[in-house]
């Protein structure tokens, strides 16, 4: 296929949920835009697949939970796409003097929650910290939440809104200090923690605070941090994105690589093979949903090792013949109903960050599991009722330590899978379904899976490092692109992906953003 035209007033390149949500908002403002995907089809990391031979189940590979898509930015584009709430927010295992149980947050929390607060720690003070700082928490998401789909405020701006000891604990201080001072029980401190690692190696006491802006995009989403399952998995997201922008007349080709933008005084050209021939168009404007590092080498600036991103992750999908049991006794369809944390007190994710920082893969592997057939039964096809999947996200696995020793995916997944037995009746092997060709139904999927399949260098989820969205109070907003965060050193080409000052996780923030500084301009 090629382009129907050889200028546009706007070319996309990429085609992740990111860029087709651009796509899609700009396309209904009447301007012409062409979307360029390297792979033969869209989605990028938000994409359903059926990995397992035999077995109808549609997993989402890489993304696997919706976070901060605005419910209007939905709404905007006429998404035809549920996002269904989990019954449960967590899970999570202990054992002490020979007990076994489980702290369980429910969603809504109620009593069971005390309850199960009040059996790990023996009291009621530990829930009352939990609820007093997630309530402050809340009106620190409740006050962000609203600017993510507007210009940039700037932080004096937002900070007035915040109570001085909130905005202490997430914005100006390690994390960990704000954990260990306002909790005193290793398992809730861990479960508070978790948060702020999600693709993110870090101590919690890192004083370049990467980890607190981690911790504060999981906490806004949509004022509330849920992360809710896209029924019919994240495949029905991005479907339902470019069936948006198609509809409202963008043209999408795959099967295009870009190789190389050239700006110039009036937009830039971009250049791709198409498998037979080198093909180019221009664009008054250029949107870029490829990582910045990327698109620097785009621009002909060339790779800079240096500053490569990392990616810091190991992600597991799994399909069970049944769900196991739990030593604690507590029923599966309420343990692996919302996310359940595995080796994660305080003190093991602090013990595996130095383990991982030293070059070793962490053992007890700590990481988190999710049921998402509990939620949608509908991604299991005919096998619904007779099967579950389940997903494994595992921290302080960080690029490097793969890079240096061959064995470390099979060392980490098997150090997974044993942080999982830990805590069951059973071992995780006997529910394992096994595919068409007699193999155990698992995947496993490290940062260098995730450069080689959807070219995110050093296979960081988010780009790189995230960064807080607001601007600096002596930041310069003369033009639209950096009043909304999408700036590039070329006025013609904009960043519209996880890269852009708002980006990261499943939000479609970074392509409303781009577009919105489009429209501002053109």
């Amino acid at each position: 296929m090629h382009p129907a035209k050889s200028s546009y007033d706007v070319v996309v390149v990429g085609g992740g949920h990111n860029a087709l949500v651009a796509a899609a908002y700009l396309a209904r403002a009447d301007l012409s835009v062409l979307v360029l995907e390297r792979l033969g089809h869209t989605g990028g990391a938000a994409v359903s697949v059926e990995p397992f031979p035999g077995h109808p189940a549609r997993l989402s590979r890489y993304s696997y939970l919706v976070s901060l898509m605005p419910e209007q930015l939905m709404a905007d584009l006429g998404l035809d796409v549920r996002l269904a709430s989990r019954t449960a927010a967590s899970y999570t295992p202990w054992t002490r003097g020979g007990r076994s149980g489980g702290l369980l947050v429910e969603r809504p929390e109620g009593e069971a929650t005390r309850e199960s607060f009040r059996e790990l720690t023996g009291g009621d003070e530990e829930y009352a910290a939990w609820q007093a700082f997630y309530g402050e928490v809340g009106r620190l998401a409740e006050a962000v939440a609203p600017t993510l789909l507007e210009p940039l405020p700037l932080e004096r701006d937002l900070r007035g809104l915040v109570e001085e000891r909130t905005w202490a604990d997430v914005v100006e201080h390690p994390l960990g200090r704000a954990v260990t001072a306002r909790f005193s029980d290793d398992t809730v401190r861990g479960v508070v923690a978790t948060d702020a690692l999600i693709g993110t190696f870090a101590s919690l006491d890192d004083p370049s605070l990467v980890q607190n802006r981690c911790f504060l995009y999981h906490l806004i989403g949509n004022g509330t941090g849920e992360w809710r399952v896209p029924v019919g998995g994240m495949g029905a997201v991005t479907d339902a994105l470019a069936r948006a922008a198609v509809e409202a007349g963008a043209e999408i080709l795959t099967g295009a690589g870009v190789s190389r933008i050239d700006p110039g005084p009036d937009g830039a050209e971009v250049t791709w093979h198409d498998g037979e021939r080198e093909r180019s168009v221009t664009g008054r404007r250029v949107l870029s949903g490829v990582a910045p590092w990327v698109l620097r080498i785009l621009l002909g600036e060339g790779e800079d090792p240096g500053s490569k991103p990392a990616g810091s992750q190991l992600k597991i999908n799994f399909l069970l013949d049944r769900l196991p049991a739990l030593k604690s006794g507590a029923d599966p369809a309420v343990a692996f109903a919302g996310t359940l944390h595995l080796a994660e007190d305080y003190s093991q994710l602090e013990s595996a960050y130095a383990a991982a920082a030293a070059g070793s893969v962490p053992d007890p592997m700590p990481g988190e599991v999710y049921c998402h057939s509990l939620t949608d039964p509908s991604i299991l096809g005919d096998r619904a009722g007779s099967a579950h999947t389940l997903t494994y996200f595992g921290l302080h696995t960080p690029a490097g330590i793969f890079d240096a020793d061959p064995s470390a995916r099979e060392v980490a997944t098997r150090r997974a899978i044993a942080s999982l037995d830990a805590v069951l009746a059973e071992p995780l092997a006997g529910c394992l379904a096994r595919d068409a060709d007699g193999n155990p139904c698992l995947e496993a999927k490290i940062p260098q899976d995730i450069e080689k399949d959807l070219a995110m260098p050093g296979g960081h989820i988010f780009h790189g490092d995230l960064e807080w969205p607001w601007a600096p109070n002596r930041s310069r907003l003369d033009t639209a692109a950096q009043q909304w965060g999408v700036q590039t050193a070329h006025d013609a080409v904009l960043l519209c992906g996880s890269g852009a000052r708002r980006g990261g996780a499943v939000s479609g923030l970074g392509g409303h953003n781009a577009a919105q500084a489009v429209l501002a301009d053109l």
